[in-house]
């Protein structure tokens, strides 16, 4: 459990990495992208055929680091939202 939550926090950290610009997010929301992230690229590299969603291969970490940067921007978008409106 505490690998899982590491490879969250490190997959988090690379998404927000890769993504452009500044991001207003705090590191609770970058470890719960990158879980979310981590648990959608390995369902997907699951239905590749790559193994379990528990096994680390690189398939789903590439997979996972792309959902995470498509989550990071979705939420970006959503506080930017917000902070517009006040």
């Amino acid at each position: 459990m505490i690998g899982f939550l590491v490879a969250g926090l490190i997959i988090g950290a690379l998404a927000r990495l890769i993504k452009p610009g500044k991001q207003n997010l705090g590191i609770l929301a970058t470890l719960g992208l990158g879980l979310a992230g981590s648990l959608i690229g390995g369902l997907i590299a699951q239905l590749f055929g790559t193994g379990s969603i528990w096994e680390l291969n690189v398939i789903g970490f590439v997979l996972a680091v792309v959902a995470a940067v498509l989550l990071v921007g979705t939420a970006e978008a959503l506080v930017g939202k917000d902070k517009a409106r006040a």
